[in-house]
């Protein structure tokens, strides 16, 4: 289990330790943004297979068995996960640097400004209760923190990079889904979603439900 544990310290570390931190300002300053990107995801590449080699080695002891019931309820809880993943990649300014910070939040990022990030911490959280085991825990709980714990890091750093531009996005949207909207700060506009975000994540979901058994080599339902 411990090299579990130091993979998983390895990758949380990276993302959260370094993506959006003051040290990743400095490392840019040094070697150029180029060369930090090259860098960054060579290591990403790196401790995400340091993390997978380690989680299918290690021993593993049963905490919890996810019955029938609930495992229906966590496979339906993926498809508004897939959506919001799929959704995340239509003008997504704190995905892409900062781009459009200036402009009006649309969209998906009226109900967050961290859609993808998001997706990532449903999806980690439902695995960790359909599999109920140490290893799962430790697995897909780095992934988990490093989603949770990245939304202020990724918010820190585009406010330090996006003076100007960042304290109004930042006024017209919030972390926590719906925050915004139910706080006044903002409305809800399913329209500018668009048909392709569900569609896409629907027809992912289904194919993942049916496929789930052949690719991973467990079922996502217990009948």
């Amino acid at each position: 289990m411990m090299p579990l544990i130091l993979a998983a310290l390895f990758w949380i570390g990276v993302h959260v330790g370094i993506s959006g931190t003051a040290l990743r300002d400095r490392v840019v300053a040094a070697v150029g943004e180029k060369a930090f990107m090259i860098g960054f995801s060579l290591t990403s590449v790196l401790a995400i297979t340091l993390l997978v080699m380690a989680w299918q080695a290690a021993p593993t002891t049963s905490l919890w068995v996810a019955g029938p019931g609930l495992r229906w309820v966590l496979a339906g809880l993926m498809l508004p996960t897939l959506v919001l993943f799929m959704a995340s990649h239509k003008r997504n300014p704190t995905a892409v640097g900062g781009k459009g910070l200036g402009e009006e939040a649309r969209g998906i990022q009226r109900i967050t400004r961290h859609p993808m990030l998001w997706s990532f911490a449903l999806w980690a959280g439902i695995h960790i209760l359909g599999n109920g085991d140490t290893a799962s825990l430790v697995f897909f709980g780095a992934f988990l923190v490093t989603a949770l714990a990245g939304m202020p890091s990724i918010d820190a750093k585009l406010a330090r990079r996006h003076k100007q531009s960042w304290p109004g996005f930042a006024a017209q949207t919030s972390i926590l889904p719906f925050g915004a909207i139910a706080a006044g700060r903002n409305r809800l506009a399913l329209p500018e979603i668009g048909l392709m975000p569900p569609l896409v994540g629907l027809l992912l979901w289904a194919v993942l439900l049916h496929f789930h058994r052949a690719i991973f080599g467990v079922p996502a339902l217990l009948m």
